[in-house]
């Protein structure tokens, strides 16, 4: 049974700041948008009751939520570094006994010294 893994790190390098400051923004717009819910909801919502008062707390206290949670660091783990030696990968299929490798060979030549004419322009 194969066992499903995450993707390996590079480094055990936290989330960049860009992606971190980028997540909070997303999360502290989606807590206001359900305060803005909140807000509405309760001014419209009639006959008022309970629930009413359920959506005035929201609209309350969303704001203090959202800061707090925007200001927060982001708390995700890093894993740690795995040893590449000890990962065994497999391959689809081993190498025929009879391929030789294909190899490639470059061969420079030197560039052919200028003529006495070319300099004198």
């Amino acid at each position: 049974m194969k066992r499903a893994s995450r993707a390996q790190s590079a480094t055990s390098l936290e989330m960049a700041p860009e992606d971190d400051e980028n997540l909070r923004i997303r999360n502290y717009l989606l807590t206001m948008a359900v305060r803005l819910a909140c807000v509405i909801l309760s001014a419209v919502v009639v006959p008022y009751g309970w629930h009413t008062a359920v959506f005035a707390v929201g609209a309350i206290f969303l704001p203090y939520i959202a800061v707090v949670i925007a200001n927060a660091a982001s708390a995700r783990a890093v894993t740690g570094v795995v040893n590449p030696e000890q990962v065994q990968l497999e391959s689809a299929a081993p190498p025929a006994a009879d391929d030789s490798p294909t190899v490639i060979r470059i061969a420079e030549t030197p560039r052919p010294a200028p003529r006495p004419e070319d300099e004198s322009s």
